[in-house]
């Protein structure tokens, strides 16, 4: 039996729905329009720029939709005018309203970051490193109007390895969530789908990243401050205060073990690393960024500053001054 092509709108913003978007290109559906958000400020210099999906739709010369708020009307519209079949969702970042869920024939599916009902929200990978997790995997559900709650369609897990960052497991669930999503869509057109509800009971939550998240309290054990590293890695990078300054830590180790000294306070350095008191054990901090500055590894930084044991870093430091 011949399988149809469908018609196929996207909605996706960072990098994260790239190889989604680039699987479903190399397919045989009609990507009839890509909607992303609108360009944001970014960097120092605060300029306007095109998200990730946007730049892949333009290489592709695919419609494009940057609406601010996906209720307006005239977007409704113009989304009922596609007659689409079916749309994909990735990372979109605006929760679609009833009156875009009934316009495709198929639904609209979603290609989320967690192993649902488990950290539904919007920074998943982030959190589940955080909390200590030891898997996670992506879920592809039916979208309905709540956050995340829709029934579910497929699942695969893989492990958060030790060395993993919000970075590394990311890269990998993105390229996972591209092979679940176009085996979704193969077996809805085969019709041998029985999507399944999720069990709210279990639901826990993943919102957004700030800033301010990413403060380092050094009074926390080893193991914490590590996770937060880990889960904070590139964005909001997890951060402490030295001499009225932010220092980023991008890389780090756990020293288990009692301390007497100060929680903060350097106890250690040597050529690679940093050794820092903890309120449980002591952190080796291996890779830094000064406010302003590249990110580098800890014999570079100390070849260039001049820390010693006794030096305290802040854990009370403001976040006014955190874009490095």
């Amino acid at each position: 039996m011949k399988i149809s092509s469908w018609r196929i709108v996207f909605f996706g913003t960072p990098a994260f729905a790239i190889p989604s978007l680039e699987r479903l290109l190399q397919g045989s559906d009609e990507i009839v329009a890509v909607v992303t958000q609108p360009d944001r400020e970014r960097g120092r210099g605060r300029k306007k720029s095109p998200s990730p999906v946007k730049e892949l739709a333009l290489q592709h010369r695919i419609p494009l939709f940057q609406p601010e708020k996906v209720k307006e009307s005239s977007f409704v519209e113009a989304m009922r005018d596609l007659k689409p079949d079916l749309f994909v969702v990735v990372a979109f970042g605006q929760i679609l309203p009833k009156s875009l869920l009934e316009i495709p024939k198929y639904g609209a599916v979603n290609v989320h970051g967690s192993l649902l009902p488990q950290y539904r929200g919007a920074a998943p990978i982030a959190w589940a490193i955080l909390r200590g997790e030891t898997k996670t995997g992506i879920t592809t559900m039916l979208m309905d109007e709540g956050m995340d709650t829709g029934n579910i369609l497929m699942q695969e897990e893989i492990p958060i390895k030790k060395e993993d960052t919000g970075e590394t497991l990311q890269e990998k669930l993105s390229s996972l969530g591209a092979r679940v999503l176009m085996e979704t869509v193969a077996r809805m057109k085969e019709g041998c789908l029985s999507p399944s509800p999720q069990d709210d009971s279990k639901a826990t939550y993943a919102p957004p990243l700030k800033k301010e998240d990413g403060q380092i309290d050094w009074k926390r054990s080893a193991e914490e401050i590590h996770l937060k590293i880990r889960a904070f890695n590139p964005w909001p990078g997890a951060f402490t205060g030295w001499e009225n300054r932010l220092l980023k830590i991008y890389q780090g180790e756990v020293r288990k073990g009692l301390s007497q000294a100060q929680a903060g306070s350097v106890i250690w350095v040597g050529t690679d690393f940093i050794e820092v008191a903890t309120g449980e054990g002591s952190l080796l901090i291996k890779e830094v960024q000064m406010e302003g500055k590249r990110r580098m590894c800890v014999r570079d930084f100390l070849s260039g500053h001049r820390i010693s044991v006794g030096t305290v870093f802040s854990s009370e430091f403001g976040v006014q001054s955190s874009e490095v």
